[in-house]
């Protein structure tokens, strides 16, 4: 349980300009593959940020270990010269 957090409603997140959503562990792999290869579900609020124009996925190797589309991503991550930034950043 973590000393501090911030937590906010999807509602006020959704307003955000950009949103950047870091997702790191395996412990968050299950859930990070719902959130980005299952269906939009009230029963997972994350879901709604599909509907954002300006949201950025950063996933660690084993938070994105359950990925079946990651050879999708990957090649995103590779060729997208605003990624490449990104990459360069958190190498």
């Amino acid at each position: 349980v973590p000393v501090r957090a911030l937590t906010m409603g999807i509602g006020t997140i959704m307003e955000s300009k950009k949103i950047i959503l870091i997702v790191s562990g395996k412990s968050k792999s299950s859930i990070l593959k719902r959130l980005l290869e299952g269906p939009i579900t009230a029963q997972i609020s994350a879901t709604a940020l599909h509907y954002h124009n300006n949201c950025l996925v950063l996933a660690d190797e084993e938070a994105a270990s359950e990925l079946t589309m990651r050879h999708i991503l990957d090649h995103f991550m590779t060729h997208d010269p605003e990624l490449q930034d990104i990459k360069h950043m958190i190498s």
